[in-house]
């Protein structure tokens, strides 16, 4: 391509930043894919990474930064963040709940050590108001302004009127500035207790999707792309930046949901199987006559349940960076993948090589094997006051650490720290180098681009460990390599299965591990040979789809596509894609006679059903339009529609309650010529 095409119609600039790459692609309407490009993500400084994608495809291009129209992105940040249970702390204000709330909806397990404050308040079912008292709140701002990076606020029966929490939001603003998320700002659906958990983890994010978004905005603006700048939601819809910077959890499931849209495009196929593996997770979904099925419940995510309307989809934390570790049974040891992601040991070499070979070369000389060697321990390279709230034990560890990496065997000097140092990985401060299946490719030569020294290293560390009969974990560093990555393929066509057999209706979990079904997928003989045929290919997406899908054919008993660009599915849906924004309003019926209007932040009282439904449909078109508009598009289209509930008493009709829902869709505004 040269510059004379660019000039000749409207260039779109995808990205997508995932937890080991970010791809970049440069797309037309009228010519697909121009140029694509990979660059190795950078935590530390996600700009860099960004750079690296984007000015090789500009340069492969050879086209003016002023071509480019429209730029979007995006990332499984937050995706890889919960089902590793990282992110910022933050703090919870549980307004009109009880401290037995906290059992519901996974809530206490999201929370973790993060602290809560409850406060009375709340409102009914209508929506009229109990008695609000923030005094609890106002005493522990000043503590909370220093430990936490925000705040998350849900309050009783907020979906049916929010003023307690703009309270409270005003409170925390006024007294304490950290970044706020209400509630009512993220779901209009009934369920306290995961509303909470849903806005907990949104404001668990603001601070690292913030840091992607600065660090795009920084870099484009650097390089004199002035376009506007979207990011996929987690439905595979575009929203601006601006709207995810408030509402990051949306973001969950972007890299994903931008990967299918792209999958779509590619392969044209309507009925499949999509299955996406990347550096840190496994992304399934399942396409059905051509559409992509949300998931009516809420996104589920690192097995929290929220209220993000998503792709319906199953993320597994399988990838070519998992971490490989061994299961010590009595006997026998099993090869165990993930959930967390690891820093291969061949890409810590590439930077630190002699440090990492030198150590795992010492660790292999000594007499006796240790679940800690192949381990190193670095920092992330975070500012320093995403470090705030850190126990004395865990600063003092945390100040052992540096950004050259540390061998765990040296740096740990009891169990106890092992805890310790994973609490440290769940806040995003420090990263664990490891053997990965990556590193297993590069033992194989299936995989180049690293540092294979210090990979079979690694291998040769994990083959030598013993089982409970005393014998070799594996003979040499290569059959090893060759369990790990048997082992990928395996656990992706169970991945496969747990995904058809739940959207057949059945527990996708305990189907796969009936022995019958295991039986099938781990290719045993016995008098009856049992296999397994899906009904629809899969579609393999990732750039180590091609290594890890291979031998999936006979395990699920179909084909497994792996389209052309299928490495760069998700930086490809990322400008494909859609604005679409919602709105909903309630009109119920507290009293006879007396119809009322919920919706957001308004709550008004009409007299008869007909008037209360005309203004609830006006203001939810009013309402999506203006998000449209916010998320992005300039001209929308806009489709409403009511769900009425009414009871027959002796005869008569009775209005129950009513659901009004407006739909605004349309691309996204592109920058002018």
């Amino acid at each position: 391509m040269n510059a004379a095409i660019g000039q000749a119609f409207p260039l779109y600039l995808g990205i997508d930043t995932g937890g080991t790459y970010t791809d970049a692609v440069l797309w037309s309407e009228a010519a697909g894919i121009v140029a694509k490009a990979k660059s190795l993500t950078t935590r530390h400084d996600l700009a860099e990474g960004i750079a690296g994608a984007v000015d090789a495809v500009l340069g492969d291009a050879a086209i003016s930064p002023a071509a480019i129209k429209l730029v979007s992105m995006s990332t499984t940040l937050a995706t890889n963040a919960l089902i590793e249970g990282q992110g910022g702390r933050v703090a919870l204000v549980m307004i009109g709940f009880a401290e037995d709330d906290l059992a519901r909806s996974g809530l206490a397990k999201a929370l973790g050590s993060d602290p809560v404050v409850f406060c009375p308040g709340g409102h009914d079912v209508h929506g009229d108001p109990r008695p609000l008292a923030l005094d609890a709140l106002a005493e522990a701002l000043p503590d909370l302004a220093d430990t936490v990076s925000g705040i998350a606020v849900a309050s009783y029966f907020a979906v049916r009127n929010p003023e307690h929490e703009t309270a409270a939001r005003e409170l925390i603003r006024e007294r304490a500035g950290l970044p706020v998320t209400c509630s009512h700002e993220l779901s209009s659906k009934l369920g306290g207790p995961r509303r909470a958990l849903t806005t907990l983890l949104n404001a668990r994010l603001i601070s690292m999707i913030a840091r992607l978004i600065d660090a795009t905005e920084g870099f484009l603006e650097k390089r004199g792309i002035a376009a506007p700048l979207m990011m996929v939601r987690g439905d595979g819809t575009l929203v601006t930046t601006k709207f995810a910077r408030a509402r990051p959890i949306e973001t969950i499931l972007s890299g994903p949901a931008a990967s299918l849209v792209g999958a779509r495009y590619l392969t044209d196929l309507d009925d499949a199987v999509i299955s996406d593996i990347g550096g840190t997770t496994t992304d399934i979904a399942v396409l059905e006559g051509g559409r992509l099925r949300l998931d009516p419940e809420g996104a589920t995510v690192g097995g929290l349940r929220t209220m993000v309307e998503a792709v319906a989809m199953r993320t597994f934390g399988l990838g070519g960076d998992s971490e490989v570790s061994l299961q010590e049974r009595s006997l026998t040891s099993a090869i165990v993948l993930g959930p967390r992601r690891l820093v291969p040991l061949a890409l810590a070499a590439v930077e630190h090589g002699d440090i990492v070979r030198k150590d795992l070369q010492r660790q292999l000389l000594k007499p006796t094997t240790s679940r800690l060697d192949g381990r190193f321990a670095l920092r992330t390279g975070v500012p320093d006051r995403f470090a705030a709230g850190l126990t004395t034990t865990e600063a003092r560890l945390y100040a052992g650490i540096s950004a050259i990496p540390a061998a765990l065997d040296e740096l740990l000097m009891s169990t106890s720290q092992v805890a310790t140092l994973n609490r440290l990985v769940a806040r995003g401060l420090v990263h664990i180098v490891g053997f990965t299946p990556s590193d297993a490719a590069h033992v194989l030569d299936r995989q180049a681009n690293w540092d294979p020294a210090a990979a079979r290293l690694g291998a040769e560390l994990f083959a030598r460990r013993r089982d409970g009969q005393g014998h070799r974990i594996a003979k040499d560093a290569d059959t090893f390599s060759e369990m790990v990555l048997a082992c990928v393929t395996r656990r992706s066509a169970e991945a496969v299965l747990e995904t058809v057999f739940a959207e057949d209706g059945l527990d996708g979990g305990v189907s796969v591990a009936n022995p019958l079904v295991q039986r099938a997928v781990r290719r045993r003989g016995g008098m009856a040979r049992l296999s397994i045929v899906l009904d629809r290919p899969v579609i393999g997406l990732g750039a180590s789809a091609s290594l890890h899908y291979a031998g999936l054919p006979p395990l699920i008993g179909n084909d497994c596509h792996i389209a052309e660009h299928a490495d760069v599915a998700n930086a490809l849906g990322a400008v494909v894609g859609q604005v679409r924004m919602s709105a909903e309003a309630r009109v119920s019926q507290p009293e006879i006679g007396l119809f009322r209007l919920n919706s957001g932040e308004r709550l008004d009282d009409f007299d008869t059903e007909d008037e209360a439904m005309a203004a609830a449909e006006a203001h939810v078109r009013f309402l999506a339009a203006s998000l449209a508009e916010r998320a992005g598009t300039d001209q929308p289209r806009i489709e409403t529609a009511r769900q009425i509930k009414v009871a027959t008493i002796e005869g008569e009709r009775s209005f129950v309650e009513a659901i009004v829902v407006a739909t605004a869709t349309g691309r996204p505004r592109i920058a002018s010529a």
